[in-house]
């Protein structure tokens, strides 16, 4: 074989495993502790993805300016810049604040968790993590950042394209599937009024209360969130921070979405734009409904107009009685709480409704209502 001949084909071959490189997923590694890192590069790179690492965090930022990875694996406790500066300065980068972002640590205490997602990561996975599980979670964000850039062909074929993917439950279902579940306990907060938002909630289980606090402490619920809604997307939308609080009105599991997917998508795909400023629209008339009803309702209006809410809305078994605090109740209301006790125990007399172990069961629908108008 002549040498121009062999020349050649080293030639096609090298052109080949460039090619083969051009395509493989880019993943940058920042791990202050050398074995870890050696040994995360190698699994990834025998997973076929282009590994970059760092051993700090202010070399990872410089890695990740200098070759856009497709994702980046980030240690929290880090010399020169730890986790959290890592992923506050990539969000800051226009180039970088789309790319996907898991933190890989050994500080698995829910508070750092929460901390972690609060300024925006996509996943947590603690160390010593399991091999399986570290690809699994970089492939489903490494997916789910594809169908974020996914570009629509033109003409015909573009249409029907666009009519599969824009259509906003498909879109909204996807952005929240797979992601982590912060887990609150009873009374515990969600978000609090005067923070900026980094993320939008959807509640997987159980139910939330959002609700404002006047200057002498007392509660007004502006609504309660069920399994399978959104929250926190007002302060989002108007890019303002929260005018209210958001609590755990029972044990929940709440996956976020972080700011700039959401507002990625929200640009990228007008339907889901549509169905977030329908919520935004129906917010802001229940809120003005709300209002006029505690301005001109009269006590008793009041309070049968919060039962029949909470009845046909957030009652999800409707073979089961109402159960919640007559605190909470009286905030839906907009009434003091002794004031609402009185006047459950009127309709109770009335046999409006029954009450049982503070649990609520109404009895005449029909009267209730006509009372409410």
């Amino acid at each position: 074989m002549s040498c121009a001949r062999v020349r050649k084909q080293l030639i096609n071959v090298s052109r080949k495993l460039k090619e083969k490189e051009d395509f493989m997923k880019k993943i940058l590694v920042i791990e202050d502790n050398s074995e870890i890192l050696e040994n995360t590069a190698e699994i990834l790179e025998l997973s076929q993805y282009k590994v970059f690492t760092a051993k700090n965090g202010k070399e990872g930022v410089e890695q990740a300016m200098a070759n856009k990875p497709d994702l980046i694996l980030c240690d929290i406790m880090m010399p020169e810049l730890d986790g959290y500066g890592v992923l506050h300065m990539v969000q800051k980068n226009p180039e970088l604040q789309h790319t996907p972002f898991i933190f890989l640590t050994a500080k698995a205490e829910q508070s750092e968790v929460r901390r972690g997602m609060a300024l925006g990561a996509d996943d947590y996975i603690p160390k010593p993590y399991d091999p399986t599980e570290l690809l699994g979670a970089i492939e489903s964000r490494l997916m789910k950042a594809e169908r974020l850039k996914a570009t629509l062909s033109n003409g015909l074929a573009g249409m029907d394209q666009l009519l599969e993917m824009v259509k906003g439950d498909k879109a909204l279902k996807e952005l929240v599937e797979g992601r982590h579940l912060d887990k609150y306990k009873k009374k515990e907060k969600i978000f609090s009024e005067g923070n900026r938002p980094t993320r939008l909630f959807y509640l997987e289980k159980g139910k939330v209360k959002v609700y404002r606090v006047n200057d002498a402490g007392k509660e007004l619920i502006l609504k309660i969130v069920n399994e399978g809604e959104f929250f926190g997307y007002i302060a989002l939308l108007e890019d303002t921070v929260y005018q209210e609080h958001a609590e755990a009105l029972e044990p929940c599991e709440v996956a976020a979405v972080p700011k700039s997917e959401f507002e990625y998508l929200m640009n990228s795909n007008p339907e889901v734009a549509r169905k977030f400023i329908k919520l935004l629209a129906s917010d802001v008339s229940e809120r003005e409904a709300q209002l006029i009803k505690l301005a001109y309702n009269s006590l008793r209006r009041k309070v049968a107009d919060a039962l029949l809410s909470v009845d046909r809305k957030y009652r999800t078994d409707q073979s089961k009685p109402i159960q919640m605090s007559r605190e909470n109740l009286a905030a839906i209301a907009g009434t003091a709480t002794e004031s609402l006790i009185r006047t459950l125990t009127d309709f109770r007399a009335e046999k409006l409704i029954d009450i049982q172990d503070a649990k609520i069961t109404i009895l005449n629908h029909d009267k209730l209502q006509k009372l409410a108008n």
